[in-house]
């Protein structure tokens, strides 16, 4: 049997570029070779495109690109091409013919299902994903109007409410209005809310940007952190809790993981919290209830369902201290995967190990197709 070609995307312009570069290194890493042709490109801060040839390390170290390593190249969504072109040979060397540009040589790969690693903006907000829709290249994990409801807090939190699914108090403010009248929109929401609160862009991952105010005064400098990373800011109730997440594997029916409990080092679990601060704990599974896992399995669930989310997603959830009601956090349709991070490892403690889980991505993208 020919192997399938495998596309790995990694890299992406958003502020999580160094988050995707350690994740798609832990994911090619278990790109089963004996089924698969794996094909990696990245893709810069500043939006370029390359195929890279080089060593998993190299992209891990962010010191992948190399002109000895790279050639330019782009998904094509022309979807008689079905895949990658390439931009091959030497633009100095004079030859331009009709199957030149720019003295550029093109290849054209094609591509039998890609895996977009790519945290945040322009990787998990069904951008990139209407392009493989219009290549017509099945890909891995949740289509465009998923990624796109599940990348903004605003719009996930309005279909949650709508579903029934329990949450923490919120609301949300957009930049225009709190450049025009910061103070009244300040006074507007702790009219409603009592401090402390929590202050998160609408559309940003790996706790970016997310702060935590106490006063008004922290309070205002927290929006306009939150505006350096978006146009809208989600302001929620603080809830005294623990922190539990659950990974869900799509499918008929999905999977749900074990779950699993984050003890941040910090006082909330912030971006350094999650990457870079070795004292932040981890335990699986949870030492919750029966009941309480019981509960928090059916919410993932009935969350997935609700954006209507495919292939993978992990699921983040607060159980509150006091009373022990438990709340949904948010969903995350392209979760960290690097060898820490909460989404593989709940899934290899429910018994499917990091070659397996990558394989059945693969094989839920193209059965989809």
């Amino acid at each position: 049997m020919d192997k399938k070609n495998i596309c790995v995307i990694f890299g992406g312009q958003s502020s999580e570029h160094m988050v995707s570069l350690a994740s798609a290194s832990f994911v090619m890493s278990n790109v089963d070779s004996t089924k698969y042709n794996m094909i990696p490109v990245g893709i810069t801060q500043d939006g370029r495109w390359f195929l890279y040839s080089g060593p998993i390390d190299r992209i891990r170290s962010n010191t992948w690109q190399d002109e000895q390593l790279c050639k330019s190249a782009f998904i094509a969504p022309d979807a008689g091409i079905h895949g990658l072109i390439v931009l091959n040979g030497n633009r100095e060397d004079g030859k331009i013919d009709n199957n030149t540009k720019d003295g550029q040589r093109v290849e054209e790969i094609r591509l039998d299902c890609i895996i977009p690693v790519l945290h945040g903006r322009f990787g998990e907000d069904g951008t990139i994903q209407g392009l493989f829709e219009m290549a017509q290249i099945p890909y891995v994990g949740c289509g465009v109007t998923a990624s796109a409801n599940a990348m903004d807090k605003v719009f996930s939190r309005t279909i949650f409410d709508a579903q029934g699914i329990p949450q923490a108090n919120w609301t949300w403010c957009t930049k225009s209005a709190f450049v025009c009248d910061s103070q009244a929109v300040i006074a507007r929401i702790e009219r409603d809310f009592s401090y402390p609160i929590f202050i998160k862009p609408a559309n940003a991952g790996s706790s970016v940007g997310v702060s935590k105010a106490k006063t008004s005064a922290e309070f205002a400098n927290a929006l306009k952190l939150a505006f350096e990373h978006d146009c809208k800011a989600v302001i929620e109730e603080f809830i005294d809790c623990r922190e539990i997440e659950a990974a869900v594997l799509g499918g008929d029916p999905p999977i749900v993981s074990v779950c699993g409990e984050v003890i941040p080092a910090k006082e909330f679990y912030d971006y350094e919290a999650k990457y870079h601060n070795e004292n932040s704990r981890l335990f699986i599974p949870a030492p919750i209830s029966d009941e309480e896992c019981k509960t928090i399995r059916l919410y993932a669930l009935q969350t997935f369902a609700a954006l209507d989310c495919a292939g993978l997603s992990r699921i983040d959830f607060f159980i509150r201290k006091q009373d022990g009601k438990i709340f949904l956090n948010e969903i995350n349709t392209m979760p960290g995967f690097t060898e820490i991070s909460m989404y593989p490892k709940l899934m290899s403690y429910s018994g499917i190990e990091p070659t397996e889980l990558v394989s059945r991505l693969i094989d839920l993208a193209m059965s989809q197709n």
